[in-house]
């Protein structure tokens, strides 16, 4: 069992340094809970990454659509969720994605455990 101070492999902590690195982010992925706000990404993503005040690092992973690189740019997993829904992914996608295993590995690690 890893000891509560241990980070996990593959998994990025979000604690309160992180929430405020990824507040930019993050509030602009809750925005996407209005359809006007989807509409208005999806027409200039530049200007509205832009217009919430994201670092270049968040940018860049939102540009690539790399939701690790996401994470590690202070997002939460909860609020990317709004995001990379638009790009017909969801959270197990993810969690494969932090294991390296493919989508149905993960669901198979998932079941086994109960999950």
């Amino acid at each position: 069992m890893t000891a509560p101070h241990e980070p996990i492999p593959g998994t990025t902590i979000f604690d309160g340094r992180m929430a405020m690195k990824g507040y930019p982010l993050n509030k602009m992925c809750y925005s996407f809970n209005e359809a006007a706000a989807r509409q208005e990404f999806l027409a200039d993503e530049e200007a509205y990454c832009a217009k919430f005040g994201l670092t270049d690092e968040q940018k860049t992973a939102i540009r690539e659509r790399n939701a690790l690189a996401l994470l590690a740019a202070g997002g939460n997993i909860y609020y990317l969720a709004k995001f990379i829904g638009m790009l017909g992914l969801n959270v197990q996608d993810i969690g494969a994605q932090q294991t390296g295993m493919t989508v149905e590995e993960f669901k198979a690690k998932l079941k086994a455990a109960g999950n």
